[in-house]
């Protein structure tokens, strides 16, 4: 069945204003299912947690939900789901959590492709524990992550290697699986960042290799809340800072005070409204979300090839790297124009684009691009068309006619 794109706009009030959204990578618009679950909570009788009367039984099973949305969504299980207010701030607690247990002598692998929020923890972490910090490098020229080199990165000191699914940059997909194989056969642990692979096909945690797996529910659809799924065994060890009588059991104890339980029905609906993309979807939600989510990635690799074809037409566009599995995000600069310069004029126009480096600090340093302003980002997601995209490249050669 043809991906109905139409039906899919129309789950999101947002795009009634006419503006052109190709920041996905930074936040999708909220699906109206969601918005709606949010607001019918926010006037329901909620109380903290507690089994003692049906407002506190209401706040448990919303969170019970959350975890068991997310673990569908991710290939987990509930019990391993621990949620927060962003992918950072659970990156951090992870990572000040792992590092309690870590040695001088002791190593930590990240790379120079990933989003900053699954580096600088770790390298803080490790600063901290006297551990050493090895880097993976990518290709300057493709924006690959070649897993071959991983075999010389780690070795029996090394505790833990941390690789994004998917560059927020330039949507580079590492063959993380392999690289979590290396990483595993010398016993370390693996954090995969999957804040932008996840809303853009199906994901499945132990077929990555993730110990750990990062994701943001408002980079699909959803509200402001991230999670870290693992299985629970990987939690029981750990042992975050805390308050003395909030919960020991996990995967409670990571998650630092009262939740925002109307955020965490948004999360659920979420789930729901992606495993509901394609109608004719059948089975469990897990086997929705497999279907839906498939049919979401073929549109959008679709609509990624004629943004790249028609970039490569246009006189003074450079598109960085050319990697050959990618999430649908570009990056390119305009010769002659500073990437802020390029999104005011599009932004003027009613797209709305990224510019700069976008957190993916390590990308820009090495390509030498941070301090001229990094780039211009097209983050394509599943309810843009190609009027969208025909209507960015129009307008880039009517404004930039001289390029």
């Amino acid at each position: 069945m043809p991906f109905d794109i139409a039906r899919i706009r129309a789950a999101y009030p947002a795009l009634a204003e006419g503006h052109v959204h190709f920041d996905g990578a930074g936040g999708t618009q909220t699906a109206a299912p969601v918005i709606s679950a949010v607001a019918e909570t926010m006037g329901a009788a909620l109380g903290n947690r507690s089994g003692g009367n049906l407002p506190g039984r209401r706040s448990l099973e919303l969170v019970a939900a959350a975890r068991t949305a997310v673990a569908d969504l991710l290939g987990a299980v509930p019990e391993g789901v621990v949620l927060g207010p962003s992918a950072t701030a659970l990156t951090y607690t992870l990572a000040r959590a792992l590092g309690a247990t870590w040695r001088p002598g002791d190593e930590v692998v990240v790379s120079r492709l990933d989003h900053d929020a699954n580096v600088r923890p770790w390298i803080q972490a490790a600063e901290a524990a006297g551990a050493t910090v090895r880097w993976a490098e990518f290709d300057v020229h493709t924006g690959e992550l070649p897993a071959g080199q991983y075999g010389n990165l780690v070795n029996e000191r090394t505790r833990l290697v941390a690789v994004t699914a998917a560059s927020n940059a330039i949507g580079t997909m590492p063959e993380v699986a392999a690289i979590a194989k290396a990483a595993h056969a010398v016993g370390a642990l693996v954090c995969v960042d999957g804040v932008h692979s996840v809303p853009h096909g199906p994901t499945d945690r132990t077929a990555l290799g993730a110990d750990f797996l990062v994701t943001s529910a408002y980079k699909w659809s959803g509200p402001h809340v991230a999670a870290v799924a693992a299985d629970p065994a990987c939690w029981e060890y750990l042992y975050p800072a805390k308050l003395r009588p909030a919960a020991d059991s996990v995967p409670d104890r990571f998650e630092y005070g009262t939740p925002s339980f109307p955020l965490l029905a948004g999360v659920a609906v979420a789930v729901d409204h992606l495993a509901g993309l394609d109608p004719t979807a059948t089975g469990s939600r897990r086997e929705r979300l497999r279907t839906s989510l498939n049919a979401a990635r073929a549109y959008e690799e679709g609509l990624l090839a004629r943004l790249l074809d028609g970039l490569a037409a246009l006189p003074g566009v450079t598109v960085l790297g050319s990697p050959a599995r990618r999430c649908p995000t570009v990056s390119f600069r305009l010769a002659g124009r500073s990437p802020a310069e390029t999104q005011a004029a599009l932004g003027a126009a009613g797209l709305c684009l990224s510019a700069g480096d976008y957190y993916a600090y390590e990308y820009f340093q090495t390509l030498g691009l941070r301090d001229s302003g990094g780039a211009v980002r097209v983050s394509l997601y599943h309810y843009n068309t190609v009027t969208d995209v025909d209507r960015l490249l129009d307008e880039m050669a009517r404004l930039f006619p001289d390029r």
